[in-house]
């Protein structure tokens, strides 16, 4: 009896709660709506210690934050949510420690696509971005697993950066547009070598246009499939963004709440997006002038 009177208090708080933030979001919605935030999720092993948990608790309890701040995001009508869940820096932790995350994170990946999960129920499509290859092969399979499971979805976007730096983003976009530049030009060879003769200018090209530009970087940066994120938010009040969306992130607000990844709430999520719109009009001069 008190289990089943326990799941319909806990069934109506839940109603409440969601009635409370569809009141809050109505009214947030008359503004100007981020449409892509972005988490450095850090505190998680700092919350373990401070809550006594045992080691990964921390991180679950991470989780649980991740889901929660989807559910709020996508109720807001922010279209792209990017979390940085793993960089490759990370894999300089001890071994055991990666080998543990490692697991923690094929589990979570594979909850995300159950089909009850809440990416499936909202229409979240995800994707993994980073240097997949240096993931095990679990992992990886997990990763590749999702991203087909979800590739119909189409109401919003949730993108994963695991084995991810900036750094490395950079370079493998800028050797992309390097080999897909060669490539032209070794085509222009072949048909220079059977006699038709296609010059720059016949094939209506310029020199120019074998240069690597911004453009061409832009086309092959891992987060090629998103606009560049108007918020990144970093909890814990580190102000570091540790290699994360540096080519994006020119012109995005950066916040710092002192709150660790796990203790995020939807009283950050309302402060910042107050924040952003209050700073709407000059981020939006800025982006013109650039």
């Amino acid at each position: 009896m008190e289990g089943v009177n326990g799941k319909r208090v806990g069934h109506l708080f839940e109603n409440i709660s969601s009635f409370v933030r569809q009141c809050i979001f109505s009214v947030l919605n008359v503004g100007p709506v981020p449409s892509h935030i972005a988490f450095i999720m850090d505190g998680n092993r700092r919350y373990s210690k401070k809550q006594n948990l045992l080691d990964g608790d921390g991180h679950r309890a991470g989780f649980s934050a991740l889901i929660n701040m989807l559910k709020y995001c996508y109720e807001l009508g922010v279209k792209y949510t990017t979390v940085y869940a793993f960089s490759i820096d990370n894999f300089k932790r001890r071994p055991g420690e990666v080998a543990s995350l490692m697991k923690l994170m094929q589990e979570k990946i594979d909850e995300l696509t159950q089909e009850e999960s809440i990416v499936n129920r909202l229409g979240i499509r995800i994707y993994f971005q980073g240097n997949l290859k240096l993931l095990s092969d679990c992992v990886r399979s997990a990763a590749e697993r999702a991203m087909v499971k979800t590739s119909g979805n189409s109401r919003a976007v949730l993108s994963i950066c695991v084995a991810y730096t900036s750094t490395d983003e950079i370079v493998h976009a800028v050797q992309e547009s390097c080999e897909e530049i060669w490539d032209d030009i070794r085509k222009r060879e072949v048909n220079n070598a059977e006699g038709n003769f296609v010059g720059l200018k016949e094939n209506g090209k310029d020199e120019n246009e074998h240069r690597v530009g911004l453009t061409d970087v832009d086309r092959h940066l891992y987060m090629s499939v998103c606009p560049d994120p108007d918020i990144i938010i970093r909890t814990s009040g580190a102000t570091r963004l540790s290699n994360f969306l540096l080519w994006q992130s020119a012109h995005c607000l950066l916040y710092s709440p002192t709150a660790l990844w796990p203790e995020i709430g939807l009283r950050h999520l309302i402060r910042v997006i107050l924040d952003f719109q209050r700073n709407y009009l000059y981020l939006k001069a800025k982006k013109k002038e650039s």
